[in-house]
């Protein structure tokens, strides 16, 4: 199996056990955010200045890496104009549940983001993606293709692992593996991350998080740190995530 389909297959039996970031959004918090009253996050803790989005009405947004009817229920119904995309069914399904619940349109795409995205130059006017960038190798063509699809002005949001993560063992008390994480490269970390079910997973630097982005043809406005929201690097604020606002020049 290709790696992103080894993907897809182990998020959908996390959604299957209850995975939390595959359980839609309820009833109350929609009813809120068509009130003006919302927030969303793009790592595990910190919700994102509202600053960051400017007003989302009729904007066109495309939650990229984003199923799980989590996020996008509150962009309609705040006003945007929603297309998400995710590779796993069980977490398009959710935002079938979701839109189906609250009834609004919302445009529903299978795709795979280490290909071109199925979308026209300039369709978009914000891209939110949630830490996802960790499933695939080579994050640097995904940024050019954001590029692609953004009309100019247009914002890219993004929340990306550090690295920290993959250093440590389980109980994130030793440093025990050296970056970059690299299954493909590495047929032991492969064994592990099978034996822990947690699909296939890669490292990045900051050179390709963001100097790939400034890279595409971003400019960046703004960033900010997360932790894990549990464990031991939690307890020590051990900042494990970075989100970054960027814009299309």
């Amino acid at each position: 199996m290709d790696y992103q389909d080894i993907n897809a297959a182990t998020i959908d039996r996390w959604v299957e056990g209850g995975w939390e970031w595959g359980v839609p959004t309820d009833h109350e918090t929609c009813l809120r955010a068509r009130a003006g009253d919302w927030s969303v996050l793009l790592t595990p803790t910190k919700p994102v200045p509202r600053e960051w989005f400017g007003d989302i009405r009729g904007k066109r947004l495309l939650g990229l890496a984003c199923g799980g009817g989590q996020q996008m229920p509150i962009f309609a119904s705040a006003g945007a104009v929603c297309t998400v995309l995710d590779y796993a069914p069980k977490q398009l399904e959710s935002e079938r549940v979701a839109a189906a619940r609250e009834g609004y349109d919302i445009a529903i795409v299978r795709a795979d983001i280490t290909k071109p995205l199925p979308f026209e130059d300039g369709a978009f006017d914000i891209i939110f993606q949630p830490v996802s960038n960790c499933y695939i190798r080579d994050i640097r063509p995904l940024w050019r293709e954001c590029r692609r699809v953004l009309a100019p002005g247009g914002r890219l949001l993004c929340g990306q692992d550090s690295g920290v993560n993959f250093m440590v063992d389980e109980d994130e008390e030793r440093i025990i593996n050296r970056l970059p994480f690299d299954p493909i490269a590495d047929p032991k970390l492969m064994e592990e991350l099978a034996r822990t079910d947690s699909g296939v997973q890669f490292s990045h630097t900051l050179e390709e998080a963001i100097g790939g982005q400034l890279a595409a043809g971003f400019r960046l406005l703004d960033l900010y740190e997360d932790t894990n929201g549990s464990g031991r690097l939690h307890d020590l604020n051990i900042p494990s995530f970075i989100a970054t606002l960027a814009v299309r020049e």
